[in-house]
C-alpha cells in the first residue's frame, strides 16, 4: 500500500521522518540500477531537491508548514516548464532549446506549497498516445507483471511508474484523452482529471489546447482532492467528504465503454458494480447514444489533431525525421482539417456535451471501466504498427469520452490485491469536481482500493 500524503505528513510533524530522508529514499530508488529510475527520469534535480527538503525541515522545526504537501517529493511531467531546465516533451526535437526560464504555472503553485521537485519524468513524446511507448528515452514497465514488461499507460508514463515504484509520493500530467487517468489505471493508482479550465496551464507545451488538462496521480482520493485544490488555487477548498450511500444514485454507461473488453476487465468491473449495489448504492444502467456518435465526429482527427498540427507544423517541416513516426503520422491528419471543419468541430462539440449532460441529470457520477483492456506488452505493440494503434484506439477510447464532455474524472483502483491492475472511472460534467471527489471518496471506501 502506498503512503498517503497525509499519513506523510503526520509523520513529519511527529518527527518520524524528515523531507531529506523522503527526497534521499526517492532518490536512491530513481538511482537503483534493478529498477525503472533511468526510463522513468528524463532529468533528475537531485541537488535542487535536497535544498528544497532541507528547507521545508527548516521550516518545520521552526513550527511552520506551507501545505499538506511541503516537504514531499514531486515528479513533473517533461512537458511544463521548470525554471533552468529544458522542457523536452518526451522528444529529441527539443533537446536543444534553452532552459526555461520560469516555472510553469503549475509547478510554480506546487512550489509555493513546498512541493519538492524530483524531476522531469519520461512520456509520450509530445504526449500523443495513451500507451507509453517512447522510442527516444525508453519505456518504463508497469509495476504489474514487470517481469513480462507491460505498457505503464500514457501519455504521462513515467509520473505513473514515478508514484507506483515510490520515486515520488505524487506526480503532475496532464490529460487531454487520458493521460493522467489511464497510467494510474494501470500503475493501481488513482488520477484525476478536473474541469480543465480550473488549472492554469502557462508554462506547458500544448498537445490541444480545447483539450488539455493538468491533473495529479497519487495514492488515493484525498491525495488527488488535496493535490487538485493546490494546482486549482482553491486550497481553502474541504477535503473529500463520503456521502451517506442511501443519497447515492450513480449510471453505468451501457453503450460502448464495454465494447472490446477483455474478460479481466469485464469481471473486476461487473464485480466492483456488484460490491457498491451490495453496500447500498442505487444504481442504474444508462444508454448513451452519443457515446457512439464520436466516433463520426472524429472521423477526420479531430480536434487533437487540429490543434497539434497548428503547434507542429513548423517543426515537423524543419525536423520531422527527428519525430517518433508514430506520433507525427497522427499529428498529419490535422493537415487535411480546414477552418470550416474546425468550426464545425467546435458547433457539434456543443451540442453534444448538451445532450450527455442531459442524459446524466439527476445522476451523482458515471461509472465506466477506465480502459476496457489490461495492459499489454511493451514488445507486443512495440514490433507492430497495426498492434500498436489498434490498442492506441482501445486504450483512449473511453477516456475520451470525458475530455470531448469537458467534463471531471477520477480513476480509481478497484482490483484485488495481486490481480491486473482495473480502473474504476467516476465522470461527470464541466464544474462537478468537488462533487466527484466526494462519490469517489465513497466508492474508495466501499471498495477498500486504500
Amino acid at each position: 500500500m502506498l503512503p498517503t500524503l497525509t499519513a506523510l505528513q503526520a509523520a513529519l510533524d511527529k518527527g518520524e521522518t524528515t523531507s531529506v530522508d523522503l527526497t534521499q529514499a526517492a532518490l536512491a530508488r530513481i538511482a537503483d540500477p534493478q529498477g525503472e529510475g533511468a526510463r522513468v527520469f528524463t532529468a533528475v534535480w537531485a541537488e535542487q531537491a535536497l535544498a528544497a527538503a532541507r528547507a521545508s525541515d527548516a521550516l518545520r522545526a521552526a513550527g511552520q508548514a506551507r501545505s499538506p504537501l511541503d516537504g514531499l517529493p514531486v515528479s513533473i511531467k517533461d512537458l511544463f516548464d521548470v525554471a533552468g531546465h529544458v522542457t523536452k516533451s518526451g522528444s529529441k526535437v527539443r533537446r536543444g532549446d534553452a532552459p526555461a526560464a520560469r516555472h510553469a504555472d503549475p509547478v510554480q503553485r506546487l512550489a509555493r506549497a513546498g512541493a519538492v521537485l524530483i524531476g522531469h519524468t519520461n512520456m509520450t513524446e509530445f504526449a500523443f498516445s495513451g500507451l507509453g511507448i517512447n522510442p527516444h528515452y525508453g519505456t518504463p514497465s508497469s509495476p504489474w507483471d514487470r517481469a513480462g514488461g507491460r505498457i505503464p499507460g500514457g501519455s504521462s508514463s513515467g509520473a505513473g511508474v514515478s508514484v507506483a515504484d515510490g520515486m515520488a509520493v505524487a506526480a503532475l500530467g496532464t490529460d487531454t484523452g487520458g493521460s493522467v487517468r489511464i497510467p494510474s489505471a494501470f500503475c493501481g493508482l488513482t488520477g484525476f482529471k478536473p474541469t480543465a479550465a480550473r488549472v492554469p496551464s502557462g508554462g506547458t507545451f500544448p498537445l490541444a489546447t480545447s483539450l488539455d488538462s493538468v491533473g495529479p496521480l497519487a495514492a488515493s482520493v484525498t491525495c488527488c482532492a488535496i493535490l487538485d485544490g493546490i494546482l486549482s488555487g482553491d486550497e481553502a477548498r474541504r477535503l473529500p467528504t463520503a456521502l451517506p450511500l442511501s443519497r447515492l444514485r450513480l449510471a453505468v454507461a451501457n453503450t460502448l465503454v464495454l465494447d472490446g473488453a477483455d474478460d479481466i476487465v469485464r469481471n473486476t468491473f461487473n464485480a466492483a458494480i456488484a460490491r457498491l449495489r451490495a453496500a447500498g448504492v442505487a444504481i442504474d444502467t444508462l444508454d448513451l447514444p452519443e457515446f457512439e456518435e464520436l466516433a463520426q465526429i472524429n472521423r477526420k482527427g479531430g480536434l487533437v489533431c487540429a490543434e497539434a498540427y497548428a503547434v507542429h507544423r513548423d517543426a515537423l517541416d524543419a525536423h520531422g525525421d527527428q519525430y517518433d513516426p508514430r506520433v507525427s503520422s497522427r499529428i498529419l491528419r490535422g493537415r487535411d482539417i480546414d477552418a470550416a471543419d474546425y468550426i464545425e468541430l467546435h458547433a457539434k462539440r456543443a451540442r453534444w456535451i448538451a445532450a450527455v449532460e442531459a442524459r446524466l441529470q439527476g445522476y451523482d457520477a458515471l461509472l465506466l471501466p477506465t480502459v476496457p483492456v489490461i495492459a499489454p506488452t511493451i514488445e507486443s505493440l512495440r514490433a507492430s504498427d497495426e498492434a500498436y494503434f489498434a490498442a492506441n484506439g482501445l486504450i483512449l477510447r473511453n477516456p475520451t469520452l470525458i475530455n470531448f464532455l469537458d467534463g471531471c474524472a477520477l480513476s480509481l483502483p478497484c482490483h484485488a490485491q495481486g490481480e491486473a491492475p482495473v480502473g474504476l472511472m467516476v465522470a461527470g460534467p464541466a464544474h462537478a469536481d468537488a462533487h466527484i471527489l466526494d462519490v469517489g471518496l465513497s466508492i474508495e471506501q466501499i471498495l477498500g482500493a486504500r
